[in-house]
């Protein structure tokens, strides 16, 4: 995947369209709790947005992968990218404010860079990434807060499966590049959701009971959403914007969610968040403008000229 050093009116449009897409899921999901058990939402985004992606799939007539090793790694891309972190991420919303939640998510390339270094010999931790990467880990212990290092309670409990869930994330990401190549992102992403659903669906029935379809008409909005359009009409955006863009530049939409997310949590919610939270964003950020790199060298080139 290439980087991109500039943007086109068209892909900044549709960047901030995915962040606003992705901001707005926290919101949907921290709704639907209100009615739905957390693994019930999760077999909800899971097996509906499967739905959509196998018809999209029908309908350009896309030709599905044989060798039976590919569905194994869909299993298990499943698994680390959807069944895990939707479900910690899930629960962990009942405890913590969905904007904290996002802030959090943020971390998943900060976690990204770190796996992919253990795993990968052409991803060594240079200097400039283990300095962002420490920035990063540090404005996450700020988020936390020092509160969580005195008494240890639900709270600090999901703020801790929040990030396990990103890590997670990123797990999945070193999986799909030692796995995937090759086939098709719309192919891939439905694979992953039906392992997913085929993962969630007796878990849930186990623990939470047989789902009701007799719900709330905002539960089944929030759900259409984060099923529908956060995450089956997201992946087809994110691998649309990701071909435009660049891998670089697609690193943006993990610092413009959280500000969706928080905004929209404390119109609808009334949700409030600590100095500590958005202390922590604001180091997050910057760890991974240094992780990123390009915004210093514009400034040193800039610099140069100006000598």
């Amino acid at each position: 995947m290439t980087q991109q050093t500039s943007l086109s009116a068209r892909a900044w449009a549709e960047l901030a369209l995915l962040a606003l897409i992705w901001g707005g899921s926290f919101l949907s999901i921290r709704t639907a709790l209100d009615e739905i058990g957390p693994l019930t939402s999760v077999l909800h985004r899971t097996f509906w947005a499967m739905a959509v992606l196998w018809i999209f799939i029908a309908l350009r007539r896309m030709s599905l992968p044989r060798d039976p090793r590919i569905w194994g790694a869909f299993l298990i891309m499943g698994l680390l990218n959807n069944a895990i972190p939707f479900s910690l991420m899930a629960w962990g919303q009942l405890h913590i404010p969905s904007g904290l939640t996002s802030i959090f998510n943020a971390a998943t390339a900060i976690f990204g860079v770190l796996v992919a270094a253990l795993v990968f010999a052409d991803e060594r931790l240079s200097a400039r990434k283990a300095t962002g990467v420490m920035i990063g880990f540090a404005g996450v212990a700020i988020a936390i807060g020092p509160g969580a290092l005195h008494s240890f309670d639900i709270t600090s409990l999901a703020q801790l499966a929040v990030l396990a869930g990103t890590l997670s994330y990123a797990c999945a990401g070193a999986w799909a590049r030692s796995t995937l190549r090759g086939v098709r992102p719309q192919i891939a992403a439905a694979g992953m959701l039906t392992a997913s659903t085929l993962i969630m669906a007796p878990l849930t029935l186990w623990f939470e009971g047989v789902p009701s379809l007799s719900l709330l008409p905002e539960t089944w909005v929030s759900i259409g959403y984060y099923a529908g359009i956060a995450t089956a009409l997201a992946y087809l955006l994110y691998y649309r914007v990701l071909a435009m863009a660049g891998s670089g530049n697609l690193m943006l939409v993990t610092l413009l969610i959280p500000p969706v997310a928080i905004t929209l949590g404390a119109l609808v919610r009334g949700e409030a968040l600590s100095h500590a939270a958005y202390g922590g964003f604001a180091l997050l950020v910057l760890g991974l403008l240094v992780i990123d790199g390009r915004i210093f060298q514009r400034i040193r080139h800039r610099a140069k000229r100006n000598v």
